[in-house]
């Protein structure tokens, strides 16, 4: 969990990696779904152009449909959900449905001037979702991507306006599921301030060796 653009996607990619445990990423899917021009896809659109976060049913939907498969075993991280209350009382209709839990809820601090730093110079390939930045990740060819040479957009959302508007429907709508955790003494707290290379030693400190 945490602000938009603090991240949490990083962070996802990285453990995943390190523990050998599959990344459930919404946005990915959604992003997806648009791109093919799904019905999912369709209703999803609108609501993210705007900053606005996807209605819940539609969310709910594609997660726990995802949710069902036998790669997740082993164990899984979610990214980007829940991301309301209604999400988050389904998550937990989902995992009592399956017999688990939630072991850890990551909360990544970032502040909001990094913030909008990172997204507004944030670059994304069209074609295998890599990530840029303008200046701390600038790809070697300008805008064309390292891993496959696809072209780099800017995504609707990463634009400033649109950035601040998401800082305001998190605060609204995403941080009472933070509190929801905490009660439940799920909550572990990461910097988003620090370099991606630090990361996996701040993981492995807060969830222990691979």
């Amino acid at each position: 969990m945490g602000p938009p653009g603090s991240g949490k996607g990083t962070r996802a990619k990285i453990i995943g990696k390190m523990y050998d445990i599959p990344v459930i990423t919404t946005g990915d899917m959604l992003r997806e779904a648009v791109s093919e021009g799904t019905e999912l896809g369709k209703q999803a659109e609108g609501y993210m152009k705007k900053g606005e976060l996807v209605r819940d049913d539609i969310v709910i939907g594609i997660v726990e449909e995802r949710m069902g498969k036998s790669d997740l075993d082993r164990g899984f991280i979610l990214d980007g959900f829940p991301r309301s209350v209604r999400q988050a009382e389904a998550l937990d209709r989902i995992l009592n449905k399956l017999e688990t839990m939630i072991d850890t809820v990551l909360y990544i601090d970032a502040k909001p001037e990094t913030i909008l730093e990172r997204l507004s110079l944030r670059r994304s390939c069209s074609n295998c979702g890599a990530i840029y930045h303008l200046i701390y990740k600038p790809p070697e060819n300008e805008g064309a991507c390292n891993e496959c040479g696809g072209e780099l957009f800017h995504r609707d959302d990463d634009r400033e306006e649109i950035i601040l508007h998401r800082f305001e429907v998190y605060e609204k709508q995403t941080y009472p599921i933070l509190e929801r955790y905490e009660n439940r003494g799920k909550v572990q707290r990461m910097d988003g301030e620090i370099n991606i290379d630090e990361i996996s030693d701040e993981v492995e400190r807060i969830l222990g060796p691979p």
